[in-house]
């Protein structure tokens, strides 16, 4: 039986000219495959520039891949293939204070996939709309609020929200939790387990906080410079850590040197 998801070779090169007109490529993200069962976590970490973010907008669709294949359930994901995509795998963004509209209100932002994406009922989406929101920790009525008057915590809850109103399989978190304090970072984290358990999703964290990610994630990939150096069970990966920039990483983090068994 195959993965939930297989990723494939997937590539990505940015060409740019200079001003003599030479072509010069960058490789993004150097060809990588790993797969991913349901109800699992991957966490791709690395510094700035690593290619971890390009990675997750290539699973979610925002990036067109220069070469590789996507598959879910053992079925190829095309990249223009949206109404398939945005019902197998959503993201959520780094930031909730720039991704929602502000204009609208929390319900018909929420309704929008299921308008675009289904053939519910507008009384079937709306209780799916109050349901989802309940399901992350706010109220019904919140569906008739604004963004601007939620709290940065709550507006997080709404994004992820956005991306389990279609009941996806896999969700993309990109620095998710960046700018929440510890307290609210500690409840998203608990809400992301308990939908994990509740709902079997798959999680692809996207992330430089090795707490978060030794929290919670099955497995880890290291990135640098477009590559993947190191790969596996993520507690055996931080314990044991084989490649320099991964040793670098985790003595910085946990300001010790690892284990070498």
């Amino acid at each position: 039986m195959s993965a939930l998801l297989e990723v494939n070779n997937l590539a990505k090169d940015f060409t740019t000219r200079s001003k003599l007109f030479k072509r010069k490529v960058q490789h993004a993200v150097k060809p990588v495959s790993f797969s991913l069962e349901a109800g699992q976590t991957i966490g791709f970490i690395g510094q700035n520039g690593s290619g971890k973010s390009t990675l997750a907008r290539m699973l979610s669709g925002v990036v067109e891949p220069t070469s590789g294949e996507i598959r879910v359930n053992g079925e190829r994901l095309e990249h223009k293939d949206y109404s398939t995509r945005c019902k197998l795998i959503r993201m959520i963004f780094q930031d909730p204070n720039t991704s929602l509209n502000p204009r609208i209100q929390i319900g018909r932002i929420l309704e929008g996939p299921l308008k675009r994406n289904t053939n519910m009922t507008p009384e079937a989406r709306m209780n799916r709309v109050k349901a989802t929101l309940m399901r992350v920790g706010l109220l019904p009525e919140h569906a008739h609020y604004y963004p601007q008057m939620l709290a940065t915590g709550q507006k997080q809850r709404v994004n992820l929200a956005r991306a389990l109103i279609l009941q996806p399989s896999i969700i993309v978190a990109d620095e998710a939790l960046n700018g929440l304090d510890m307290a609210m970072r500690s409840q998203i984290i608990n809400l992301f387990l308990e939908l994990q358990e509740e709902m079997g999703l798959s999680f692809v964290y996207v992330s430089q906080h090795l707490g978060i990610i030794k929290h919670i994630t099955d497995k880890v990939m290291v990135m640098h410079e477009g590559e993947v150096v190191e790969y596996g069970d993520t507690q055996e990966v931080l314990a044991n850590p084989q490649h320099h920039i991964t040793q670098r990483m985790v003595e910085s983090h946990f300001n010790k040197a690892p284990i070498h068994r």
